[in-house]
């Protein structure tokens, strides 16, 4: 079945227009990052959090938290077969490739967005939810932005790609990290699916955290030329979880390596020590620890696989934000 809007919160789309604006960001080549506790929100480190970016695929962050609200308030179901418009067949990849008047059932697609980030699959979803358009579904996403308190936050698309007025913070993203995980539990194991499979092949995870950094289960990578390489992290050692955003940097090397650093900081500031990172021969990259921070010693492509399943809650959330939605998918 699709979705259904009132008239409350069409208007509530139409006030946007006045949010159309000549929004302009911070280009590449500058790193806006913040780390945070994620059961208190209490910020733990910040350089240039309030700097607005463009969110390139962190977009998508929105896109499934719209998602999930759609799945909780019973107007769409996991399977719903949703069609693939010529639009969202021509969006530019990463994609799944999928032909105009094919369908793509929704848990299908949010696999692909926290995997492949697939562009097509996002802009399906996007129309399905916006009810056959994706511009008054972004109008809606920036509509949520607004209501969890991403004030620097705007959505023109359900994707991330380019646009010069879908701008967002790193403060922002992690105000969307920390609802995703405080309202929708039950659904928070995707993020840390590291591969599913879609016509015969096995998609894997772009998250370069999963099975190299301890505790790391869950988020989103974003790249374009303009917004530089972006990733949001969430990661718990002990009883200490911590989410982390990086914006803007030059490479992915150096978003990684800044990542696994100001985790580690902000895990020892929470009195946690930072366990030894995961290495394994031949898999994403080893990294070595060195007084002062972290340092690079060696990095090969590749990526350690398993297979889709269900983790139920996450370690760490806090009991409230679980307990009260009554219910877990395992």
């Amino acid at each position: 079945m699709r979705p259904f809007f009132s008239r409350t919160l069409f208007s509530c789309v139409v006030a946007l227009a006045a949010f159309s604006g000549t929004a302009r960001a911070q280009f590449a080549g500058h790193i806006s990052s913040l780390v945070i506790n994620a059961r208190t929100g209490a910020v733990l480190s910040e350089s240039d959090a309030d700097l607005q970016r463009y969110p390139a695929s962190l977009t998508k962050m929105m896109t499934l938290y719209m998602t999930f609200q759609a799945l909780e308030r019973g107007s769409i179901t996991l399977q719903d077969s949703m069609p693939v418009s010529i639009h969202a067949s021509t969006q530019a990849p990463s994609k799944l490739g999928m032909r105009p008047g094919t369908h793509l059932a929704v848990e299908q697609a949010i696999l692909a967005l926290v995997t492949k980030s697939a562009n097509d699959a996002a802009c399906v979803l996007g129309e399905y939810l916006g009810g056959g358009d994706e511009t008054r579904f972004a109008a809606l996403m920036t509509v949520q932005a607004r209501r969890l308190g991403m004030t620097h936050t705007t959505f023109r698309n359900a994707s991330g790609l380019p646009d010069p007025d879908q701008v967002t913070t790193a403060r922002d993203l992690s105000v969307l990290a920390r609802a995703l995980m405080r309202d929708f539990p039950q659904y928070y194991h995707y993020f840390g699916v590291r591969e599913f499979p879609f016509r015969r092949h096995m998609i894997p995870n772009h998250d370069p955290l999963l099975g190299v950094y301890q505790g790391a289960d869950g988020f989103k990578t974003g790249y374009t030329d303009l917004a530089g390489h972006n990733l949001v992290s969430s990661a718990q050692q002990g009883q200490v979880r911590l989410i982390g955003v990086v914006l803007g940097a030059p490479s992915n090397e150096s978003r990684n390596q800044t990542m696994i650093s100001l985790l580690d900081e902000g895990f020892s500031s929470s009195g946690q020590d930072p366990l030894p990172l995961i290495k394994r021969p031949g898999r994403y990259y080893a990294m070595a620890r060195r007084s002062g921070g972290v340092h690079r010693s060696h990095l090969r492509r590749g990526v350690m696989l398993v297979s889709y399943r269900s983790h139920g809650t996450p370690r760490g959330l806090h009991h409230s934000w679980a307990s009260r939605r009554g219910h877990h998918r395992s």
